[in-house]
């Protein structure tokens, strides 16, 4: 049997119910895979007009794709308002992402998709992880340390090194075993998800040039370096730390197929710079395929029929290809 993709709807008053219908909507044009949509059904057609599909199990997701957007309910939502988040939605939310795992854990469907959710309404029903990515990771039994957040467009693929954290916290997280452990997850991601069997990592340094050999900071001597070099001793493609503002114009970004970040901003920034209607989070380090778009709930646009589902669509697809390339690889 075909095995779906699974997408948690994220809060129902965001913009997850417009876009993963839009990707629906799109599915041949785009040519997606099947997937199915986890949460309040209500969501959707509150703010849709197309044919839906509730099922119950993958079979009956599949066989309605062609013909409507089947959705697997998990009907606790409350009133929904689309732009005015609640706590009802975020315990709908949260039960929708641990539906949608335990679905791909179990290997009903082939991988997940996640769509936005407010971690600000969630941490007010008791969620305590820094994010999606870190609540997948702790239900697939794996380190936050082993998971890797990177950001893919067409042309960039970028890892923070750390992600939810302030500024000034940067430099005392950063060590070499971190530094070395996000760059070998990265590089089996890259191989594993995206077919890439030699990657090529490039590292930004944390300071302004790099650092200037010591001259304005010393975390790029004194971590980056020793780091970059035990991943090179293990064979693995690693060059840097270079100068953060020199990374990212096009003819750099010819040499390397990942770049490790220190921080967000300086990750995200350039992506979506780049390609913000077509960024994705994929999730590395991880036994499953977990992608999510890369952006917010935009509740200040959520049933408007504003929000563009370049992101969905594409999250979508990369989960589709690093499903069937880890399939064929172990077959």
């Amino acid at each position: 049997m075909i095995r779906p993709l699974a997408i948690s709807m994220g809060d129902p008053a965001g913009i997850g119910p417009e876009i993963i219908a839009k990707a629906w909507a799109a599915r041949h044009e785009a040519g997606m895979p099947p997937f199915l949509a986890v949460g309040d059904a209500r969501a959707i057609e509150r703010v849709w007009s197309g044919p839906t599909a509730r099922v119950s199990d993958m079979a009956a997701a599949v066989a309605a794709f062609d013909q409507a957007l089947p959705i697997l309910s998990v009907d606790d939502g409350g009133e929904i308002h689309p732009g005015q988040p609640d706590v009802e939605g975020a315990r709908c939310a949260l039960h929708a992402l641990e539906l949608a795992v335990g679905l791909v854990r179990s290997d009903a469907a082939c991988a997940l998709v996640t769509g936005p959710v407010s971690k600000a309404q969630l941490y007010g029903i008791g969620f305590t992880h820094p994010g999606q990515t870190e609540f997948v990771a702790e239900r697939c039994g794996v380190a936050g340390a082993n998971a890797v957040m990177m950001l893919a467009g067409p042309s960039l693929r970028v890892v923070p090194i750390t992600t939810h954290v302030p500024l000034a916290a940067v430099s005392g997280l950063l060590s070499i075993d971190l530094i070395v452990a996000k760059g070998r997850a990265t590089a089996r991601g890259l191989c594993r998800n995206f077919g890439i069997t030699a990657p090529r990592l490039a590292f930004a340094g944390l300071n302004p040039h790099a650092g200037e050999s010591g001259a304005i900071g010393r975390e790029e001597i004194e971590l980056m370096e020793p780091a970059i070099a035990q991943l090179r001793a293990e064979g693995i493609d690693a060059t840097g730390p270079f100068a953060a503002d020199t990374l990212f114009h096009p003819r750099a970004r010819e040499a390397y197929d990942a770049v490790l970040c220190c921080y967000h901003d300086q990750a995200l920034v350039p992506l979506k710079t780049l390609h913000f209607d077509e960024g994705v989070n994929i999730t590395l380090g991880l036994p499953i395929v977990r992608t999510s778009p890369d952006h917010g709930t935009a509740f200040g646009i959520a049933g408007q029929d504003r929000a563009h589902p370049g992101a969905m669509i594409a999250a979508i697809a990369m989960a589709g290809d690093a499903a069937k390339r880890r399939a064929e690889a172990a077959a």
